[in-house]
């Protein structure tokens, strides 16, 4: 029987047991802030995922007939969609093939099977030290019965999976003995056991990296276009894939002439030689602008939580977003075992089911390689993205909607066109008015990597090299499809070559998820536009707040259906 969390109604009933399926997994319970299973690590092995998809099914059967009922209101039948969605994504991704198998039998995640529950209990979990510890000292005792189950799932993996989880998984030790340090510090009486635990785990991950990197692997990582096609909908976005391919090129186009505008008048104001380039005009703000930390990251860390304080001082003075009080921002340095998929920075959202603060985790990788990803002209827009008002002020705000299934789903598209579209509009209306043109350039290369974003997305999705051609000279014919797409990305945004690789790491293996950012970008600015003609005879302000507000406190879900709160609350036609 499921916690019932919901009304003694079908659509609660549903609700209930679909909180109980998407729970399933300990780290998810870890995630989403639910008491349950704490001190376990997820089951890799292909019985259990089996299990999940016929659970799955049953539950689509349920919300599918329900969806045809009468007696649903505005936002039950709304949610009745968004499980219908969900539940169809989840079976689709696992049941989808890559070379004729599961595609989850050709990617090994142990470094974030293990580290990212026992991470997150040590940094945003607010239970006693001694339950804490009991939890992630049982999860470090299972990780060698874990490792072998996951060896047993795999089936020729993809070469460059095997050499981002043997990569990943040997900063696990720094995080097993920053737990036995923890424990020692705060006197756990248990501690004997962790260490037992840890040596342990850390004989047993030496030994599946070894075995890992023996394994048969394979190159090919193309899924095909109607996978990608079945991908792209699943994600709740309506565009083909042609018209995503032509929505990058425009993009790019719009942004390559912007950048040019302000090079041209950078190059002036800085005395620069009106033929400067774009790199050397990017070249001189980054060394001009740079945070001078050395090797001490805290000074990178201090400059970022003091530019956080001043946006929400800028946001409070304007009134312009909902800022609720219990609210939490915790800015720290990417962890080792994270960093090889976050190429500058990236944010946990607060756990949705738990009572109290909504405390969010911001990231940071560093290191003297990618300090020009974190200059005084970075950080602003860094923060606008990823703390307020961007990532942590709308799932924040979304974790406290009363939908079970709201507060579940995840639409990457609605997020990312939310904190994407802050970057432009804070700088429009005055934010670090002293510095706009400086940022706005920066900020502007940057932003340039979502455009690549689709093309390489789509690319690594479909096999189809005609994806990587969006109008930029770049040579994308490398046979090694990571060499093209890093051609491509290199070109567009002139990044350093670490970031290059950690992006192109998670590209390869959250499918949909990197075309997510401009689709997001550009539905987001049209919901936008559509609002403020139907309220035109309302000040700019006032729909601003309008439109703001009703964003923030809608809930999750793709824009498509975000289009439909507005529909029905008058503020779009």
């Amino acid at each position: 029987m499921a916690d019932r969390l919901g009304p003694v109604t079908e659509y609660g009933d549903l609700s209930s047991d679909y909180h109980a399926h998407f729970t399933r997994n300990p780290n998810d319970c870890v995630l989403k802030g639910v008491e349950r299973r704490l001190g376990d690590l997820p089951d890799p092995s292909r019985e259990t995922a089996d299990d999940e998809v016929r659970e799955a099914g049953q539950l689509l059967a349920r919300a599918m007939t329900l969806a045809h009922g009468k007696e649903l209101d505005f936002d039950e039948r709304l949610d009745i969609d968004l499980a219908v969605l969900s539940l169809e994504a989840e079976i689709h991704r696992k049941t989808y093939t890559l070379n004729g198998k599961p595609h989850a039998t050709q990617l090994p995640r142990a470094s974030d099977d293990i580290g990212d529950g026992i991470f997150f209990m040590f940094v945003n979990d607010p239970r006693p030290e001694a339950d804490r510890l009991a939890d992630i000292t049982r999860r470090i005792e299972q990780v060698p019965d874990y490792l072998e189950s996951a060896l047993e799932r795999l089936d020729t993996p993809v070469d460059r999976w095997v050499g981002i989880d043997v990569e990943k998984v040997s900063g696990l030790p720094s995080l097993f003995e920053t737990m036995e340090g923890w424990a020692n510090d705060v006197e756990w009486p248990d501690r004997r056991r962790l260490s037992t635990a840890r040596a342990a785990a850390e004989t047993a991950l030496a030994s599946y990296a070894a075995r890992l990197e023996k394994m048969p692997t394979t190159r090919q990582l193309h899924v095909g276009t109607e996978t990608a096609r079945r991908i792209v909908e699943l994600r709740g976005i309506d565009k083909p894939l042609e018209d995503l391919h032509g929505l990058a090129r425009e993009f790019l186009a719009e942004t390559s002439d912007s950048i040019e505008r302000l090079r041209a008048g950078l190059a002036r104001k800085y005395e620069l030689g009106a033929d400067a380039s774009t790199q050397s005009v990017h070249d001189f703000l980054n060394d001009r602008y740079r945070v001078r930390a050395g090797d001490d990251y805290s000074v990178v860390l201090d400059r970022y939580r003091a530019e956080l304080d001043r946006v929400v001082q800028f946001v409070r003075e304007r009134d312009l977003f909902p800022i609720f009080p219990d609210q939490e921002l915790t800015i720290l340095q990417t962890p080792p075992f994270m960093a090889p998929s976050i190429p500058a920075g990236a944010m946990t959202s607060p756990p949705p089911f738990r009572d109290g603060v909504r405390k969010s985790l911001v990231y940071l990788t560093l290191s003297p390689e990618l300090l020009d990803e974190h200059t005084e002209l970075g950080i602003p827009v860094m923060i606008i993205h990823e703390g307020i008002p961007g990532h942590h002020l709308q799932l924040a705000t979304a974790s406290k909607h009363p939908s079970i299934i709201r507060r579940h789903f995840d639409a990457m598209e609605q997020a990312e066109g939310w904190t994407t579209m802050l970057e432009d509009y804070m700088l429009d209306i005055g934010y670090r008015p002293e510095l706009t043109d400086e940022i706005r350039f920066c900020a502007k290369r940057d932003i340039s990597r979502i455009g690549a974003r689709v093309a390489i997305d789509l690319f690594f999705m479909t096999g189809d090299r005609s994806f990587l051609d969006v109008g930029v000279d770049a040579d994308v014919s490398p046979t090694d499809p990571f060499e093209a797409a890093g051609n491509l990305l290199v070109s567009v945004t002139g990044f350093t070559p670490g970031r290059v690789q950690a992006e192109l790491n998670w590209y390869s293996q959250e499918r949909g998820y990197p075309l997510s950012y401009l689709t997001g970008n550009r539905l987001v600015w049209d919901l936008k536009r559509d609002t403020k003609k139907a309220q035109s005879d309302r000040s700019s302000a006032d729909v601003d707040r309008a439109f703001h507000r009703t964003f923030l406190e809608a809930g999750n879900m793709p824009v498509t259906f975000l289009r439909r709160v507005f529909r029905h609350r008058g503020l779009v036609d």
